[in-house]
């Protein structure tokens, strides 16, 4: 049985601002923050893929944290990215999470080395004892190399009360009905591709861990609600007209496009870190098409 914890059902994996010269813009970060709660997220990601994580340093990540945490004051969950292809790694960042009282990680299949299901169940083993903080999987074999089965997550989620939930981007809809068969109650599993987050929610799915939310959060929120309580039409209908919106923004690798998204509604400038590249003329007049299409008021 998982422990009880509601992350809300829209996650915003948040992206980290930077200035000019490509440091982290601390007073933007804060604006961000605040966007978001206004805009419909129940929990923020510190520091994931769409975050730029694996470009921060581990002194950035903390006075990072320690920003949105400031700016949050307590009206949303703060979820850390505690992810790594070396255990150790991912070891430490779970106490360093648990230390800075953060509400939940998560951390991701281990990619480039490409464990087997065994390897898998040995690293998230090792992160559930190491810490008491809720942990969600991220299953992202596009990145990782490496798919977890739902065998496996259903093996660790029964063994581990603290390993709670999933974020799954996969868009194999029969892993999602195998993994709410095998899992236990209460296992909460989220859409990691917003253009799924409808299809999964068919199957089961409790919500998303959005990239889509920084600039449709209020209305992810009210596809998801309406979906729940039964409108189904009404549901089918944002994500009908959200559709569009949701594929420019992985137009080019995350999270560029949201960025420039962002940049262009003023409110963070697109800056990303090398190896990232902005978006050129060209593809910033494809994206804004859209955005300016489908930005709802």
């Amino acid at each position: 049985m998982a422990i009880r914890f509601d992350a809300g059902e829209v996650i915003t994996a948040m992206v980290t601002p930077f200035d000019a010269k490509r440091e982290i813009d601390f007073n933007k970060a804060e604006e961000l923050t605040r966007h978001l709660i206004e805009h419909g997220s129940d929990s923020i990601l510190v520091a994931g893929t769409t975050g730029e994580g694996p470009t921060l340093t581990h002194e950035e990540e903390f006075e990072l944290l320690s920003t949105i945490k400031r700016a949050n004051e307590n009206k949303a969950k703060i979820i850390m990215n505690a992810g790594s292809n070396c255990t150790q790694t991912a070891v430490r960042s779970a106490k360093w999470a648990e230390k800075e009282e953060v509400d939940a990680i998560l951390s991701v299949v281990p990619y480039y080395n490409k464990p087997s299901q065994s390897g898998m169940i040995a690293h998230f083993s090792a992160i559930a004892e190491s810490t008491s903080l809720p942990v969600i999987i991220y299953n992202i074999p596009g990145r990782t190399g490496v798919n977890i089965l739902p065998e496996t997550v259903a093996k660790l989620a029964d063994k581990y009360e603290n390993i709670i939930g999933i974020k799954q981007s996969y868009g194999d809809m029969d892993f999602i009905t195998e993994m709410k068969m095998r899992c236990p109650e209460g296992f909460s599993i989220y859409s990691g591709d917003d253009s799924l987050t409808l299809p999964m929610l068919s199957l089961g799915a409790h919500g998303v861990i959005s990239v889509a939310s920084h600039i449709f959060g209020t209305e992810m929120k009210s596809m998801i609600r309406n979906y729940k309580t039964g409108d189904i039409k009404a549901a089918l209908n944002m994500h009908r007209k959200l559709y569009p919106a949701f594929k420019k923004l992985f137009m080019a690798p995350n999270p560029v496009p949201v960025k420039a998204a962002l940049d262009h509604l003023g409110i963070i400038k697109d800056y990303v870190r090398r190896p990232l590249v902005e978006l050129s003329a060209d593809e910033k007049e494809e994206l804004f098409k859209v955005i300016d299409r489908y930005t709802l008021d």
